[in-house]
């Protein structure tokens, strides 16, 4: 069984016991978070579809720990103008793993 829900703005395919990662949650580690965005169920070929979620199915996660994302490099360069820019990102993340799916 997997489900497609939307956690912090971006849609996940999920099923039990696996790891996301998805952007920082205000959420303790080793709490239970509760997601209700749930927008498609498949139970072994029964697809259930949302318009434009479905009503009472929940994805239930467990937040094992905040850490940062690999270090993405952005440069920037006009050529024969003398313009050149770098910078560096990396994205805070939250590792989520799926205790279950209900609905």
């Amino acid at each position: 069984m997997y489900a497609i829900v939307e956690i912090a703005g971006q849609q996940f395919k999920v099923q039990k016991d696996q790891r996301v990662f998805v952007h920082r949650l205000a959420a303790e580690e080793g709490t239970d978070v509760t997601f209700d965005r749930v927008l498609l169920t498949d139970d072994n070929g029964k697809v259930n579809v949302g318009a434009p979620a479905i009503d009472g199915a929940t994805v239930s996660a467990k937040v094992e720990r905040h850490l940062k994302g690999d270090k993405v490099i952005v440069f920037k360069k006009k050529r024969r103008k003398g313009y050149k820019k770098k910078n560096g990102h990396r994205q805070y993340l939250t590792e989520l793993t799926v205790t279950g799916i209900n609905g």
